[in-house]
């Protein structure tokens, strides 16, 4: 075959690998009364060959969002973060997925990323950075940028841990780290993160117990101003403005809190005052 012919070829097959990610791509969403904002995270990733709603008992109609983005949906029950995406690793119909919540999606420079990996993909998972949003003010600095989270992996090759709050994508393998970016508005409102902080940081105490982790006073003391210092001052929390100093306070006091409940809890256990 002429070189200039099989050049074509090759190049051919790499657009049509650049396409709609047919055969290559499944993207799995976890869902629960997401329907003011599932269409915003398929609709970004509408190129993909699957897209994949589990869904555990919405009422306000998610699923029919999620199949009017031409998403398929699956009905499952709750049994916790990790474990619903690991459900997802065996649902998928793909070789590769990525992993997204409702409340996020791929910026157009993640596609590209993402496409340019799959074309001859030399690792089994990959790492995207995450623009985060509060209450509609981008966050550039602090602990919310760049926040890679590792999201893409190959079937077979990797797990999510089923840890209560703050699950992962574990991956044994070689993970890759992409330039293309996932975008996220995680609340809707200040009241909703407020009530993050609460239920999350209830979780995590008790994650810490079950990891036989124990606090101290200077853990509840210490903790929570140094957690501080870290987002808005050594990494320039403070150049995102108001919304860099609500961050940053609103990430002390769930630290404090994470920590408070956990010595509470070991004082209660061993019966002191």
């Amino acid at each position: 075959m002429a070189p200039s012919r099989q050049l074509l070829i090759s190049v051919t097959q790499s657009v049509k690998a650049l396409g709609a990610g047919d055969g290559v791509l499944s993207v799995v969403v976890i869902a629960r009364n997401e329907a003011d904002r599932l269409g915003r995270c398929l609709a970004s990733v509408a190129w993909a060959a699957e897209r994949l709603v589990i869904d555990s008992g919405s009422r306000d109609g998610t699923p029919r969002i999620a199949r009017a983005h031409g998403a398929r949906v699956v009905h499952a029950d709750w049994p916790g973060f990790g474990a619903q995406r690991n459900r997802g690793l065996v649902l998928a119909s793909h070789d590769w997925v990525l992993f997204l919540d409702a409340d996020e999606w791929l910026e157009a420079d993640g596609r590209e990323a993402i496409e340019a990996f799959l074309v001859a993909p030399d690792a089994d998972g990959a790492r995207l950075p995450r623009r985060n949003r509060w209450l509609g003010r981008p966050l550039a600095h602090g602990r919310a940028y760049p926040d890679r989270q590792l999201r893409l992996v190959r079937r077979g090759r990797g797990h999510w841990s089923v840890a209560r709050v703050h699950e992962h994508l574990q991956v044994p393998g070689a993970v890759r780290d992409l330039t293309g970016h996932v975008g996220h508005e995680p609340y809707r409102d200040l009241s909703e993160h407020w009530n993050t902080v609460r239920s999350y940081s209830r979780l995590a105490s008790d994650e810490l117990g079950r990891e036989g982790r124990s606090a101290t006073l200077g853990d509840v003391l210490a903790r929570p101003p140094l957690r501080f210092v870290d987002a808005y001052l050594l990494r320039a929390g403070f150049r995102d403005g108001r919304a860099g100093l609500a961050v940053a306070g609103l990430g002390a006091l769930y630290c404090g809190m994470k920590w408070g409940r956990r010595w509470r809890a070991q004082r209660f256990a061993s019966g002191s005052s």
